[in-house]
């Protein structure tokens, strides 16, 4: 089984984080290999589907829809990808060690099974990258939240950024 998980500090209170985080068209934002998200009737919950498009290695689109396992404002979400060539299933976890600041911690698991098992065995260290650079994108995510002020991170609006100074 692949595995790996990655820790960042953002200065933005608990709730306003995994408010961001359960709403899945958020995951663009702050994941470079999202193409685009259809979210689910009625919001995020427990058992609730996102379709989403992922980027391949040669720019195509693959489905890469999931399912929220676990739904426990504002500590805890989990989740299982249903579509596309690898199922890892991930959890966020959620503290506030101090008031306006919250812990994120993401651990993404791939177990292959069935036929996935063979291939995979050969490409591990592929994997194990790819899917430390994807929790890695939690550092984007803290980027992202820490720019936008407040009421976007519940809103899911992004501020107006600058445009580029022309030269």
């Amino acid at each position: 089984m692949a595995h790996a998980d990655y820790t960042v500090v953002i200065s933005a209170p608990i709730a306003e984080v995994f408010a961001f985080l359960a709403d899945g068209t958020n995951n663009a934002r702050w994941r470079p290999g999202v193409m685009d998200v259809t979210p689910p009737p009625g919001g995020p919950a427990e058992g609730t589907v996102y379709g989403q498009g992922l980027r391949g290695p040669k720019g195509e689109r693959f489905d890469g829809d999931y399912r929220i396992t676990e739904f426990k404002p504002p500590f805890r979400l989990a989740f299982e990808v249903i579509a596309g060539p690898a199922r890892p299933t991930g959890v966020f976890e959620l503290s506030q060690p101090l008031p306006g600041a919250t812990t994120v911690r993401f651990d993404l698991d791939l177990r292959p099974r069935g036929l996935l098992w063979f291939p995979m065995k050969f490409q591990a260290s592929q994997v194990d990258r790819e899917m430390r650079a994807e929790v890695a994108c939690l550092a984007r995510l803290k980027e992202k939240l820490e720019a936008l002020p407040a009421s976007d991170h519940l809103e899911g609006g992004e501020a107006a950024e600058a445009p580029d100074a022309e030269t």
